[in-house]
């Protein structure tokens, strides 16, 4: 199978599958039907189409014209929400957009929520209880991972300012910045004595 295709194909089926357990997305879907939008994906190079109809048909090769096409990373489609931030990126190139711009921002909400319910997934197979314990019990994992990742960074920065002195402490920062102002000034007082010594002689 070829790589286009597989891709496509994973993408249209999850996307499926997300609105069709959220029926709040399933509305916002119907309301796009008949507007077709293009994403130019700079990271890989590849171009995908979306057709909205009851559900969303994802294409790597579209003949027609788009009602709206995009060019950019994927990383700053969640923040095409905001119109202001359209325009910002249009400026940055960051983003290059020819068509409908509320369609884009109503694609770029769309696909930001599309975000997979765990819990309810799970309930399906284990049930309610089952799952709910299961999802917690990751959630308590993670911040306790969290926690002690933060709690091991905290420690090598006192290790490596305290004990092995390999960098200096805040407050040795602090006060190396104090000393470098108070050397600025005494040059600045210093150079002005300088070019009056001058004038005079």
């Amino acid at each position: 199978m070829p790589f286009a295709p597989l891709i496509t194909a994973a993408i249209e089926t999850t996307l499926n599958v997300l609105f069709k357990d959220n029926p709040d997305l399933q509305r916002r879907l119907l309301r796009l039907k008949g507007q077709v939008i293009q994403i130019h994906l700079k990271e890989l190079n590849q171009t995908l189409t979306f057709v909205f109809s009851q559900q969303i048909d994802v294409l790597a090769d579209y003949e027609g014209q788009p009602d709206c096409y995009l060019s950019l990373n994927l990383s700053v489609l969640p923040q095409l929400r905001e119109q202001a931030n359209i325009t910002r990126l249009i400026k940055q190139d960051q983003l290059v957009l020819d068509g409908d711009i509320q369609l884009a921002q109503k694609f770029a909400q769309l696909i930001t929520d599309a975000k997979p319910d765990v819990e309810e997934w799970l309930s399906r197979v284990t049930g309610d209880v089952v799952a709910h314990s299961a999802v917690q019990g990751a959630r308590n994992v993670g911040e306790f991972l969290r926690a002690q990742a933060k709690k091991h960074q905290n420690h090598l920065g006192q290790v490596l300012t305290e004990e092995w002195r390999v960098a200096p402490g805040p407050l040795e920062v602090a006060h190396f910045c104090d000393q470098v102002d108070d050397l600025q000034s005494a040059t600045a007082q210093l150079e002005a004595r300088l070019t009056r010594l001058l004038e005079r002689a």
